[in-house]
């Protein structure tokens, strides 16, 4: 389990490093117009715009990332499979269809359906899509069915499982979607109590994105708390000193624990991959700190290392519950930023926002601390702790550098393209999985000149090549 969750991860890495580029281009837009989010500005509009590009369309990035990243040679029929899966359970679970199923108006359908556009059904969508690869990428068709054979039978087959997949959500996403919200209406009278269980489920659910049938209740008007609306004096019924508590508490959280998190993962990384661990961490932190998007950040660490990710939900829970506890209030309309923190200093139901400074501190020290700790002591593969190579490969120069010629010979030597079952490559290592294990020759392997060969299962072949793999396992590919 603890593997796949690591593969998981590692295959959302590439959408999550687009993500916080977004998360800037909204939150500078949302500062140039706090008020009109681009009414009042046709630059903050357009940033506006560019930036929920990438933060709105997050499940279908999530989608590709995960098709493309668990097949088996990251070939790109799994990404069109991905988007077909999205797109038919888009379609058959909208409000539209399920309508005529139902035999009601479509603005009877439950309200569940339409938050179906999320991170877990955009997950689940690429691992349909990445299933369906691995299984039938080599299926062979009868002769006047030949087109239709090997990978173009993939997205065939995709409809097929998203279509059976639709059955189930049918019945069970309005069950968990309503108990969420039954869930968030019963802590309500708990006071700071409760605005910590609901900190607590709010990260621990965003992973699959069921946060938002939970903030719905809290920040909106399902439950008449209306947070957000009456923090800002849109919506009636304000209370001083009540309104906002269960805003303020994620300030401390987003921009200082995180932010201390990330510098947690980079100490601990290892000194080879200090600089590429630096960038994503860096942009990430940044991206939390000033516009409070902290899905780049977390969803760097929540599948890798999972421990870490309960760790960050218990604190900010802690965080809700202490700041609600106080007499200090600040609200977002964005998120829980260093922009709308700054900007939420006149609104009606502000209390005392500049307190939120000394107890952030707090709990970046706090988080720092911890993250160092667990990460150091569990051996967990953060961002640049990954076991995938060591100095000694980083420095490796191949003496072939004709990439075609050493992948032939490569693969003549571990049994021929009919013993391959799958090709893969890390930063430094071409990753095989061969049929035979007793058709792969070492010693002709080391003869094309490569460092070395490393056997870790029964069919599994490793074979230490150096930073120019990727171009190894390019040629490689195209051989099988």
């Amino acid at each position: 389990m603890m593997r796949f969750l690591q593969r998981l991860g590692k295959s959302l890495m590439l959408p999550v490093a687009c993500l916080p580029i977004g998360g800037i281009l909204m939150g500078i837009g949302y500062w140039i117009d706090p008020a009109g989010w681009g009414a009042n500005s046709v630059l903050a509009m357009l940033l506006i715009k560019a930036g929920g590009i990438l933060i709105d369309n997050m499940a279908i990035l999530f989608a590709l990332g995960v098709a493309v990243g668990m097949s088996k040679d990251q070939e790109g029929t799994s990404a069109l499979a991905a988007i077909i899966s999205w797109l038919t359970i888009q379609t058959m679970l909208s409000a539209g269809v399920l309508s005529v199923v139902m035999g009601v108006p479509a603005e009877e359908v439950p309200a569940a359906f339409g938050k179906i556009n999320n991170q877990f059904i955009g997950i689940t969508c690429g691992l349909i899509s990445a299933g369906c690869y691995n299984k039938f990428y080599q299926t062979k068709m009868p002769d006047f069915l030949g087109f239709f054979g090997g990978r173009r039978f993939v997205p065939i087959m995709t409809v097929v499982f998203t279509l059976i997949a639709c059955i189930p959500l049918y019945f069970v996403w309005p069950v968990v979607y309503n108990a969420l919200v039954w869930l968030g209406e019963s802590i309500i009278g708990l006071g700071a109590i409760g605005a910590g269980i609901y900190g607590f489920l709010n990260r621990l659910l965003i992973p699959v994105g069921l946060h938002h049938a939970l903030n719905s209740v809290f920040w909106f008007d399902v439950a008449n708390i209306s947070d957000i609306g009456k923090f800002w004096g849109t919506v009636e019924g304000g209370v001083l000193g009540q309104t906002g508590m269960y805003q303020a508490g994620f300030f401390p959280v987003m921009m200082f624990g995180l932010p201390a998190a990330a510098l947690a993962m980079y100490t601990t990384a290892k000194t080879t991959k200090k600089k590429v661990a630096g960038g994503i961490l860096l942009s990430a932190a940044l991206c939390s700190f000033f516009t409070g998007v902290t899905e780049p950040l977390e969803f760097s660490f929540m599948f890798l290392a999972p421990v870490l990710y309960f760790t960050h939900a218990v604190l900010t829970g802690i965080s809700v519950a202490i700041v609600a506890a106080l007499p200090i209030r600040a609200g977002f309309q964005f998120s829980a930023g260093f922009v709308d923190w700054f900007l939420s200093f006149k609104a009606p139901f502000a209390m005392n926002p500049l307190l939120l400074i000394p107890i952030g501190l707090a709990f970046f020290v706090v988080y720092f601390l911890i993250f160092r700790i667990i990460i150091v002591k569990m051996d967990l593969k953060t961002v640049g702790r990954e076991d995938d190579d060591n100095s000694a490969e980083l420095k490796i120069e191949l003496s072939n550098s004709n990439y075609a010629e050493l992948a032939k010979a490569l693969l003549a030597a571990v049994g021929g393209a009919g013993n391959i079952k799958s090709v893969d490559n890390c930063i430094t290592r071409l990753r095989l999985e061969v049929k035979d294990r007793l058709l792969v020759d070492e010693k002709a392997i080391k003869a094309t000149g490569v460092a070395g060969v490393i056997r870790p299962g029964k069919t599994a072949v490793q074979i230490i090549i150096g930073p120019k793999v990727q171009f190894v396992a390019d040629e490689f590919k195209k051989l099988v």
